[in-house]
């Protein structure tokens, strides 16, 4: 007769522990020759991020022309009052990354065939031979017409083909969508190449039904390192190129604005102009980043402008809208691309770029400033 012998799992258990301490070794385990060498586990790597500031910087003479003689030893940048070494200075700059907004309100039809005309500038003048460019058209709704792309023919085929819908005109979350594609696109760093983030704004200077505020969006250009350019589209313009219709009453006299004008004016297109006069709008763009949640109306595309280092072009008197995204173009391709590593000034909220020419007789335009957030954005 068989015994079975029956062992208890805590038994088994201590067996096997005392087997597994007589065979580990005591001191440091010597390699057989040709076998490898055991390493020490890897080590967390501390990293820490620098923010390079990069900004466009357009210098232009007495007479408006664009100046291209400078170099580093000529300009001079404080961040906060503070002076900056310049880690980089470039003329000409980086190819671009440029989303083009485009309104397809049904108030702009008139003046849709100068848009579609423009798109061939667009692609020539504006993306250049390395650029890659997007299109969006917005109205009533926001739709993306083309993605990010190099080729300029296909740029300029979807402008071509852009129709005017309804009569909305949901600029602040066109530009948020905007801002939003262009923050995926690579930025250039101190040691490596990458695109300058561009928008270009063809629309009028009128918000209608947005969720977006202006200044949330200009805060994320900001933090995107977003120049944002505009050309102003005239509705008195497109009012006058109209074929007649029914005689129907206006709101407002012929050839005047919805959106209301300096009190006991009338609003033409030199009182149009008067609108995107310079004024305090460095102030002004700095209060619409910090009060993001405030309702902002004047001026929307100039103050985009300005607080992002662009231009407004307004399109009213000889000015036509190929000329305007003409102009703009050679700019963007003829201004100083600078960069600096912040120091001596680390605070959170508003910074203030100041960029001078030790030269006299210049005039520079410069991003007036970022905001440098601490946390998520609220």
């Amino acid at each position: 007769m068989k015994t079975r012998l029956l062992l208890s799992p805590l038994f088994v258990a201590l067996v096997g522990a005392c087997l597994l301490s007589a065979q580990s070794p005591t001191g440091p385990i010597t390699p057989q020759p040709g076998g490898p060498v055991q390493q020490a586990p890897p080590q967390t790597k501390i990293v820490t991020r620098v923010a390079l500031v990069n900004t466009p910087v357009t210098v232009k003479d007495s007479n408006g022309q664009l100046v291209h003689t400078l170099d580093e030893k000529d300009f001079e940048v404080t961040d906060n009052g503070v002076p900056q070494q310049i880690a980089h200075l470039d003329l000409g700059g980086d190819p671009l990354a440029i989303v083009f907004l485009v309104e397809t309100s049904s108030r702009i039809t008139p003046l849709l065939p100068q848009i579609q005309k423009a798109g061939i500038v667009l692609g020539e003048t504006v993306m250049g031979s390395d650029g890659e460019a997007a299109v969006v058209g917005f109205n009533d709704s926001v739709d993306k017409l083309q993605d990010f792309t190099t080729n300029r023919d296909a740029v300029e085929k979807t402008i071509s083909k852009i129709n005017t819908v309804t009569s909305g005109s949901k600029l602040y979350d066109a530009m948020a969508l905007g801002v939003e594609m262009l923050s995926g696109r690579p930025l250039p760093t101190a040691d490596t190449p990458g695109r300058r983030r561009v928008m270009l704004v063809l629309s009028e200077a009128t918000d209608v039904g947005s969720e977006s505020k202006l200044g949330a969006v200009l805060r994320r250009a900001q933090l995107s390192n977003v120049t944002i350019y505009s050309v102003g589209l005239s509705t008195t313009m497109a009012e006058l190129k109209a074929q007649p219709k029914d005689t129907t009453p206006h709101v407002t006299p012929p050839g005047t604005f919805g959106r209301p004008g300096p009190p006991g004016s009338i609003q033409t297109p030199d009182t149009q102009a008067a609108l995107y006069g310079s004024g305090n709008l460095m102030a002004l763009a700095e209060w619409a980043v910090k009060h993001v949640k405030d309702k902002i109306t004047a001026s929307p595309l100039a103050l985009a402008t300005a607080a992002t280092g662009g231009e407004h072009v307004p399109t009213f008197k000889d000015r036509s809208i190929e000329n305007a995204v003409d102009e703009i173009g050679g700019e963007l391709h003829s201004q100083y691309s600078l960069s600096y590593i912040p120091r001596g000034t680390s605070d959170t909220g508003y910074h203030e770029i100041k960029v001078d020419v030790k030269k006299p007789g210049l005039k520079v335009r410069a991003r007036p400033g970022y905001y440098l957030a601490s946390g998520p954005e609220s």
